[in-house]
């Protein structure tokens, strides 16, 4: 390979988690993090407890370049359209990180959702890198096992479909809660990873990090969906 050094894209959840953790594993050699703290409501991008992801950088050692994208979420226009326009900010700092270092590819956390994975498969075709996708189209059930069996632990921060209520908030994924994901799978047709934005994540521990991370929060409910709103967050 003519290029060696590899960014990832880093929203603090599980799948982006899972992802970096494996990229390290298999000696890529990751230069940056790159996190976006979009609006709520984003059809590209994680966004519940974002501002959290400075410390899991910082417990992985990493460092992090946030992105604070000027765009507002318009019911007006289609979700392509709308895909489109958030993925121009990404495409921009990429371009942007390939000038400065010898750009090897891109690590994401990409599942099976195709309208995400595409727009960064683009971006990668267009500066002649590669995406490195580890969880793409593998078992969800599998993948969720082997995260729990590897160490990491997996906050649930925020939740956005039938069958969830408040008391998933806060909670933490182990093997009880990927049964009951399974039964609202089976119910209300959620995807067990959350890959439809069902539910979101932010994992605080890890075998890729050095510190934990511990958060003071408050829940904040509404009708079907609701998040945690991180009042305090440090390492120990």
């Amino acid at each position: 390979m003519k290029n060696e050094k590899w960014i990832s894209l880093f929203s603090g959840g599980k799948d982006s988690n899972w992802s970096l953790y494996q990229a390290i594993k298999n000696g890529l050699d990751v230069e940056f993090l790159v996190t976006v703290h979009p609006p709520q409501g984003s059809y590209m991008y994680h966004f519940p407890a974002t501002r959290v992801v400075p410390l899991a950088a910082e417990s992985i050692g990493i460092e992090l370049i946030e992105i604070e994208p000027k765009f507002e979420i318009d019911k007006n226009i289609n979700s392509s359209k709308q895909g489109d326009l958030e993925t121009k900010f990404i495409e921009i700092e990429i371009e942007k990180i390939s000038e400065k270092i010898e750009l090897a590819g891109v690590i994401v956390g990409a599942v099976e959702s195709e309208y995400q994975a595409s727009r960064i498969q683009n971006i990668c075709d267009k500066l002649d890198i590669e995406l490195y996708a580890p969880l793409w189209k593998i078992d969800p059930i599998i993948s969720m096992k082997n995260m729990i069996k590897s160490g990491f632990e997996m906050m649930i921060v925020g939740v956005a479909a039938m069958g969830f209520d408040e008391s998933w908030l806060g909670r933490y994924i182990d093997i009880k809660t990927i049964s009951d994901l399974e039964i609202l799978n089976e119910k209300y047709g959620v995807h067990v990873m959350g890959e439809g934005g069902e539910y979101e994540t932010i994992v605080t521990n890890g075998p890729h990090m050095n510190l934990e991370i511990k958060m003071e929060y408050e829940t904040v409910w509404d009708v079907n969906s609701g998040e945690i709103k991180v009042k305090n967050a440090w390492l120990i």
